[in-house]
């Protein structure tokens, strides 16, 4: 890279520094380093937690499904549109999880079902967690070298040193500087400045390369895409094994089932000021999430178009070579599904560094490494905080001192770090980063949803009903990454050798299902190589499991209705009367503004918002029924490669270009005024308590235990006065002092 390149990345990555180093002064307590004080506002959580969950794997993995099947699976996506927007507008599961004030998911669970629950399932979110993360810092070391084209080693002082174990270490480094002393607190600032930086990055590099190619190039490159994988005809992609109609239809049930399951940003999830405030700021990450996908697919089509349109055939065959070269050094044969698919990782990225002019070259690399960092830092945290809190501190009788009980947390994180690197170093990946993520991830989520959905919503879920799912679930992950992982090296060989009317019976069960189910199809050429059931089902058939299971354990096992207002603090419970209750909100007749999330709580500029929201929401479903129909009642729209492809360059494009500038300023902008506010509140001596480190006595937070007691002391007539009166505050105050 130029000089430029290398200033552009280097100055604003000192600013983060500073700025992580700096707000690490205000730590007082655990309720800062776990959940940033609880003091956070809706634009910097929005910004923020957005760097975080989109971080450097999260693009590669992007890059990775959008160069190998395009836009086409993305447009029956479009049936979540409005589910999405309507999980996040009604605040499903995170509003009621903020109203709990638990630091961690396993400490909801010990407040709805034990203490020995909230240690098993601290413990499985902690090994699919580190596992998860485990591969993160190999993807970004890679990243760099093959995009900054660096050596595969380097001397010092005459010793010889691995440029890719150097790299993670450096990064890791970097990630644990942050968050070591700051925590979450240094996390959710220098997260919003690395966002805010990656809009800007995300928005130039975008538009530098829609200059970069024509039109005509864009649907010329398209039209050569072979028969059934199609990059635009959703109606054409019957040879797409792994991103096709099936892996949609799972991940939208996921998007339901798994709502706030995966805890890699757990310390977002409780940051903010209330649970107004975090509804708000879930809201309006939603609509952020939303243009990130078309930035990513801007970038892979112009891979693609650079990799494959005659007019760049001979630049194409350079890189080409490149990328094979580089990538099969020094691999053995044994090694071959690892090359194939960090090939597929890297090429968008190492074909982006030859297409874009100094400046840009350096902001896009800037852009990467910022995302890379602010997941590090969260993941870190999120799973070093995690084996504290859940694993280690529900066996203590007496709370620690603050002092030891963050020393303890810091340990936890550089452990992970540690692990992370070895991980990353030693493991050869053999599927799409996506996959990995739907295997690992659900060896938690796959009996965590139940857990999380049936204990927020269901007065009748027990104990045994989390803990039978959870074991379920969990085991059903942990055999599809088994076999994932296994199948070529042992079990096909295996069973090959000993019973191989199983793999024929297998084979004849997969050609049926090819020839009868029309959305999805499954890869029966390479079997020997590569199990042909993808990650994504896999989690699906674990997550079912999980349901049916809690469903069935619950109805036998339920003797007594648990105590949710208590848990959610509403009712006499509500004592911190910092928002309105919202407990009549939910009872009543159906509106239209209750379908839509609006409650008491709302100012008019929040139902702007969430209106604004709704609408553009019923607008982009509206859209998508209109091209099925269409579709649907012309046949000749089923099988016209250029109407789709013109569809997404004349409408999609543009629209998703006006509306990244216009989140690019609008949210950059609140987050700055959000930043101010977090500061104000951090010089507020008051605001935190030695007794909100995360531990329960009897199902209520340390932190609330003075003030149930007192509630559940009133006789019947004090809180007949509580609950007949508006201003529930003013009489509890004065049954306080009585």
């Amino acid at each position: 890279m130029h000089w430029i390149d290398w200033s552009i990345t280097i100055i604003p990555l000192f600013i983060v520094l500073f700025a992580g180093w700096r707000v690490q002064r205000y730590i007082t307590g655990v309720a800062d380093f776990m959940t940033a004080g609880r003091i956070a506002h809706r634009y910097l959580i929005a910004v923020a937690d957005g760097a975080a969950a989109l971080g450097l794997i999260s693009v590669i993995n992007m890059f990775e499904q959008r160069y190998v099947s395009g836009y086409a699976y993305e447009f029956w996506a479009n049936f979540a549109v409005l589910l999405g927007f309507i999980l996040t507008l009604t605040g499903f599961v995170n509003y009621r999880y903020r109203e709990t004030r638990v630091m961690t998911m396993a400490q909801f669970f010990e407040l709805r079902y034990s203490k020995s629950f909230r240690i098993f399932s601290g413990f499985m979110a902690f090994i699919a967690g580190v596992i998860n993360y485990a591969i993160f810092p190999a993807v970004g070391g890679r990243f760099i070298i093959y995009y900054c084209q660096l050596p595969d080693y380097f001397t010092v002082f005459g010793v010889q040193v691995n440029m890719f174990g150097f790299l993670m270490a450096f990064f890791l480094s970097i990630a644990l500087f942050l968050v070591l002393r700051g925590g979450q607190l240094a996390n959710i600032v220098t997260d919003c400045l690395q966002g805010i930086f990656a809009y800007i990055g995300y928005v130039g590099v975008a538009a530098a390369l829609i200059f970069y190619f024509s039109g005509q190039q864009f649907l010329e490159t398209m039209s050569m895409r072979p028969v059934q994988q199609s990059f635009f005809n959703p109606f054409d992609t019957g040879n797409l094994y792994d991103f096709n109609v099936l892996f949609v239809l799972f991940a939208i049930f996921g998007t339901i089932y798994g709502r706030m399951s995966w805890q890699g940003n757990q310390g977002y999830y409780s940051a903010g000021v209330n649970p107004h405030e975090q509804k708000m700021g879930a809201i309006l990450g939603g609509w952020r999430a939303s243009f990130n996908v078309i930035m990513v697919l801007i970038m892979s089509f112009s891979v693609y178009i650079y990799m494959n349109h005659p007019d760049f055939a001979e630049k194409a065959a350079v890189m080409q070579s490149e990328i094979a070269n580089r990538i099969n050094t020094g691999m053995s044969a044994a090694e071959i599904q690892v090359t194939r698919t960090l090939q597929t990782q890297m090429t968008v990225p190492m074909v982006l560094r030859q297409i874009l002019p100094v400046g840009l070259t350096g902001l896009f690399f800037s852009m990467m490494m910022f995302l890379m960092i602010s997941t590090d830092t969260t993941y870190l945290h999120s799973w070093g905080s995690i084996f504290v809190q859940d694993v280690i501190l529900p066996f203590r009788k007496k709370a620690m001192t603050p002092k030891a009980h963050l020393t303890l947390l810091r340990l936890a994180i550089l452990g992970v770090a540690i692990f992370a690197w070895i991980f990353s170093f030693y493991f050869g990946q053999v599927t799409y980063i996506m996959m990995f993520f739907s295997l690992t991830g659900a060896i938690y989520a796959g009996g965590a949803g139940s857990a999380i959905i049936g204990g927020l919503y269901w007065k009748k879920g027990t104990a045994a009903a989390a803990w039978a799912a959870m074991i379920v679930g969990g085991a059903m992950a942990t055999g599809g990454f088994l076999i994932t992982k296994f199948w070529a090296s042992h079990i096909y060989p295996g069973i090959m050798s000993g019973y191989p009317g199983i793999i024929d019976g297998f084979i004849t069960c997969l050609t049926w299902m090819n020839a009868n189910i029309p959305i999805a199809k499954w890869d029966i050429a390479n079997i020997e190589t590569k199990f042909p059931i993808t990650g994504q089902e896999m989690s699906f058939i674990s997550s079912i499991s999980g349901v049916i299971t809690y469903i069935i354990v619950s109805i036998l096992t339920c003797r007594e209705d648990f105590n949710l207002e208590r848990m959610l603090h509403r009712g006499i419970y509500n004592l911190e009367h910092k928002v309105a209750d919202i407990s009549g909100d939910e009872k009543g007749k159906w509106s239209l503004s209750k379908f839509a999330g609006i409650s008491a709580e709302y100012s008019l500029k929040d139902k702007i918002i969430a209106w604004f929201i709704f609408y553009w929401a019923f607008y982009i479903f509206g859209i998508f029924v209109v091209q099925l129909a269409l579709a649907l009642i012309f046949p000749s729209l089923r099988s016209n490669e250029m109407f789709w492809a013109k569809w997404w360059l004349y409408y999609t494009l543009p629209q998703s270009l006006l509306v990244a500038i216009i989140t690019t300023i609008w949210f950059s902008t609140g987050s700055i005024f959000d930043l101010r506010k977090l500061f104000i509140a951090l010089n507020d001596p008051n605001r935190n308590r030695a007794s909100d480190d995360g531990r329960v006595v009897g199902h209520v937070n340390a932190d609330d235990l003075e003030k149930t007691v007192f509630v559940e002391s009133l006789n019947t007539e004090e809180i007949e006065a509580v609950e007949d009166t508006e201003d529930e505050g003013k009489v509890l105050d004065k049954l306080k002092k009585k």
